[in-house]
């Protein structure tokens, strides 16, 4: 195996596709990145059982490609990476000098790196799915954003740790929650289908950071995984096993009191109550009148804060609900809007956000019980 590339280019299929090897793996060799030239392409691979990236690399002028000899190896994905930043060259040579040893070579500095043979890396399976559609990326990374936050990092219940994605005919449904709060985005598909899955929130993130625009992206759809086709590079997920519930009947249909407030002003009058925060979160009070809202927080520690807000409107009568402080700023983070519109059923009972022209974004928070 010999060949040379432009290091910018490399180095970033490198750190793309090196974010799906494992350090903790029980197979020592899926810590590495395997390396194929065949065909007058090369490809990287790298995953950790959970999610696995592939990305072939095809010569053009962006990476000034040349492939000398083909071959494969697994090295050390942190070894290459490392090798390849620190070293002070435009072009990157790279070739195995003895059995699995390679050489990373550019200007007068090289490193030698002990490596794998390539026979010895897991055979992994990318055969692509028949149920298939295609979303943009922007559109894809939206619903990221706007549910994937809301996903539990405990894994006590491991169905919560991911984004449900249920297609009914032309609709999809993305839902997440942590059994504190929910998230829910709708949005069309250019085609029907029909599936309900449930994916590690860590891995949409993986994908969302592969998005570098608005590129078209084909997601492929099986009982057992889902791909992610992004230009040249293929993440495929493993889905988490179980039922995801059904948490539409958790969002109210009918509400007594409704907020409209500017989202900055929100969120900066509850920002400014987290100087109470123990372990990153806060518990905070709203107090909304005809006349006024107030947002206040409590602590016996520390002491107290109140602030008054003025809203675009309010209608309904005395309300006094508690929260968490932490929840409601990444909910209304989520939103794009300059406005956003609160709907309560009562003080201790579940209430929801919603953009005040755009049904397709649902979060809804569950209120703390206070005794002051």
């Amino acid at each position: 195996m010999k060949f040379n590339i432009k290091k910018q280019s490399f180095y970033k299929s490198l750190s793309s596709v090196g974010r799906a090897s494992s350090t903790h793996s029980p197979l020592p060799i899926l810590s590495g990145i395997k390396f194929e030239l065949r065909n007058n392409t090369l490809t990287l691979i790298a995953s950790d059982s959970n999610i696995s990236i592939r990305e072939v690399i095809y010569a053009n002028d962006e990476n000034n490609l040349v492939i000398h000899e083909e071959g494969d190896v697994v090295l050390e994905a942190r070894y290459v990476l490392e090798a390849v930043r620190k070293l002070d060259a435009d072009i990157i040579n790279m070739e195995i000098i003895d059995g699995a040893l390679t050489r990373i070579s550019g200007n007068q500095a090289e490193y030698n790196i002990n490596g794998t043979k390539g026979d010895q890396y897991p055979i992994i399976d990318f055969t692509k799915p028949e149920k298939q559609f295609e979303i943009s990326g922007s559109k894809l990374s939206e619903i990221i954003s706007q549910t994937a936050f809301v996903c539990s990092t405990s894994e006590d219940r491991p169905i919560f740790t991911g984004v449900n994605f249920k297609a009914n005919g032309t609709t999809l449904n993305s839902v997440a929650t942590d059994s504190y709060r929910l998230a829910k985005k709708v949005v069309e598909l250019p085609v029907e289908m029909d599936f309900n899955i449930s994916v590690p929130a860590s891995n949409l993130y993986e994908v969302q950071k592969t998005i570098t625009g608005d590129e078209i992206i084909t997601i492929a759809v099986s009982d057992k995984l889902v791909q992610f086709y992004i230009g040249e590079t293929l993440i495929q997920s493993r889905l988490i096993d179980g039922l995801f519930p059904d948490v539409n009947r958790l969002i109210p249909n009918e509400y007594g009191f409704e907020l409209v407030v500017k989202k900055t002003d929100l969120i900066n009058a509850v920002d400014r109550s987290s100087f109470l925060k123990s372990e990153g979160y806060w518990t905070v009070k709203l107090e909304a009148t005809p006349d006024e809202i107030i947002i206040s927080s409590k602590s016996q520690e520390i002491g107290s804060s109140e602030e008054i807000l003025h809203p675009i409107n309010y209608v309904g009568g005395n309300l006094k609900i508690s929260f968490s402080g932490k929840y409601l700023i990444e909910a209304l983070k989520s939103f794009k809007s300059e406005t956003v519109k609160i709907m309560f059923v009562g003080e201790m009972q579940a209430f929801v956000i919603r953009h005040p022209e755009d049904d397709s974004i649902v979060q809804l928070i569950l209120p703390l019980r206070t005794f002051d």
